[in-house]
């Protein structure tokens, strides 16, 4: 029998991330990872990649901290040279990766351990394993209980919020808390709605003969709102405080902001009245019983008016816009005088400055004497429930 030579010793040298080496029967190059050390055998030529913790942190996305915390529960196994250092290999690589991405996830580090063993057998995904399927069901289950519990505690803070914000005697502890209402402060991105002609044919008609309910107690003739100017804004719908917006509210252009629009009409109200307003009403679709909690919680000083059945809309041909199966109003308001609009705000936005916006136009009509005499208007559109 032939004897086996030995084995060659071979020195490799390093030159900018790659490793050389001579071994039979010919040279050898490989590249390896920046920063990774290696480990040379001849002559079937093995080159494992070796690296430091710093160099396994930086491929795989986490901090040395994190790596140390994983070792520590014995998700990895680092081999330790003389002087303390570790050495990793391209496979911790993988393990570190995938305790991330589970962690994004939810899944704690020390419940990867089935992820990770199913790599270590051989399956090409973490999850190929049935104990890793196992794995993501109580992940799910342990979500579903966090989800109900924070559920029940926001239910809780939002009740002790509404207790605190009708409670008699606290009104400017109940202002400062409904100041941080994210309700009372519209998203700075929220997407700007684009004048589209809606509400061009208003200026000039005549109000119909409607009567809504309003949140005082009583009904208010829209065709016979009394003398002097009255500012009428239309808005979707007001938001309360334990109550959900509905879905993709934010993304339509011009929904957001009616209790922040509300709140600046409050504010400015005693200086409406003195530029020229006889009265202000809001007016929705909403019920008159959702709207009088509305009023009384943000202690509005006006009423709102509600139309459930959108009679206005049908006689002067509003624009309205759906969502949730509902149908609602578009943001605009009306400036009527002697039963007839005298100036249209469409569209509005933002919703939070609109009250100064209406100030200002009734500060400059001011300059000139409202007529005594109605003028000229076009009929409202017959309506089924004229």
């Amino acid at each position: 029998m032939a004897q086996r030579s030995p084995r060659t010793s071979v020195t490799p040298t390093v030159r900018a991330g790659t490793v050389t080496g001579l071994a039979p029967p010919a040279s050898r190059r490989l590249t390896l990872p920046p920063g990774a050390g290696f480990r040379f055998r001849s002559s079937d030529v093995e080159v494992v990649a070796i690296m430091r913790i710093g160099e396994l942190a930086r491929r795989a996305g986490v901090t040395p901290k994190a790596v140390r915390h994983y070792e520590s529960l014995g998700l990895i196994v680092a081999a330790r040279k003389a002087n303390g250092y570790r050495d990793f290999r391209e496979h911790d690589v993988r393990l570190v990766r995938e305790i991330r991405l589970l962690g994004q996830l939810g899944i704690r580090a020390d419940r990867t351990r089935p992820f990770l063993e199913c790599l270590a057998a051989g399956g090409e995904h973490a999850d190929d394993c049935p104990a890793s399927l196992a794995g993501y069901r109580d992940a799910i289950d342990d979500l579903t209980g966090r989800i109900a519990e924070l559920t029940a505690r926001r239910t809780a803070l939002t009740r002790r919020l509404r207790e605190a914000a009708h409670r008699n005697g606290h009104a400017e502890r109940t202002a400062a808390v409904l100041a941080d209402v994210a309700l009372h402060r519209p998203p700075t991105d929220l997407p700007v709605p684009v004048d589209d002609g809606a509400a061009d044919h208003l200026p000039g008609r005549r109000m119909p003969q409607l009567t809504l309910p309003s949140t005082a107690g009583d009904s208010v003739r829209l065709h016979a709102l009394g003398a002097g100017r009255s500012v009428v804004y239309l808005y979707p719908l007001t938001g309360r405080p334990e109550v959900d917006l509905p879905r993709g509210w934010d993304s339509i252009p011009g929904a957001r902001g009616c209790t922040a629009q509300a709140c600046d009409f409050r504010d400015h109200h005693h200086e409406l009245v003195a530029a020229g307003a006889a009265r202000v009403h809001g007016l929705s679709s909403q019920d008159t019983d959702y709207q009088r909690e509305v009023v009384r919680r943000l202690k509005l000083p006006f009423t709102m008016l509600s139309d459930s059945d959108l009679r206005l809309a049908s006689a002067l041909g509003l624009p309205t816009f759906e969502v949730a199966g509902a149908t609602l109003y578009r943001r605009l308001t009306l400036i009527v005088q002697h039963g007839v609009i005298e100036h249209v705000f469409h569209p509005v936005f933002p919703p939070d400055g609109h009250a100064e916006q209406v100030l200002r136009w009734l500060r400059q009509s001011c300059a000139r004497p409202p007529s005594t005499t109605p003028p000229h208007a076009a009929p409202a559109r017959r309506s089924e429930y004229s």
